[in-house]
């Protein structure tokens, strides 16, 4: 409970409203949304995906780094990991080689990659906003993790736009 509370404290926001309780729920609600669809400190991934073609979306530079498409794809894999487990069901199967998560894709698969990465994390904010104390308390370090995780890759998806000169800054945070 100690850990709980710690981590509370050090993750307080100010509240929207004087009389807007802050909670380990909205702590986490408000991670997971800020790196999915809810724009604050910083780009979320809706917004790092959107318009981006299958060529931008394949494109690697020659060093080894992953591309956009990829990163999209990694952050499938691990959101649906965390999802299934959170709902207790068996998550997708996993070779333990991280590399094999970072799938190419098609023209298919790129769509259907952007609205997964929607739908998985639209997902764990339903679970998370419906879900108990106790039940939370158990999540609370996973779903922190899922977002540093998320507000990661969506970073290098941006550098990778911005480099590219793909990003306008019209959609970047004010």
């Amino acid at each position: 409970m100690m850990r709980i509370a710690l981590l509370v404290a050090l993750l307080l926001p100010v509240p929207a409203a004087a009389d807007t309780p802050v909670t380990l729920k909205s702590i986490l609600l408000e991670q997971l949304k800020t790196t999915h669809d809810v724009k604050d400190w910083f780009v979320p991934a809706n917004v790092a995906v959107e318009g981006l073609t299958l060529e931008q979306a394949n494109w690697k530079d020659a060093s080894g780094n992953h591309s956009i498409g990829q990163l999209a794809a990694h952050l499938v894999f691990w959101n649906q990991q965390q999802l299934s487990k959170m709902k207790g069901e068996p998550p997708p199967k996993y070779s333990g080689n991280n590399d094999e998560t970072f799938e190419n894709v098609d023209a298919a698969k790129w769509a259907a990659t952007v609205q997964r990465l929607d739908t998985v994390m639209t997902a764990i904010e339903s679970l998370v906003a419906a879900a108990d104390d106790k039940t939370l308390a158990a999540w609370a370090s996973p779903v922190a993790h899922i977002g540093t995780h998320n507000a990661y890759h969506v970073g290098q998806i941006l550098y990778i736009r911005k480099m590219r000169g793909w990003w306008d800054p019209e959609k970047g945070v004010k």
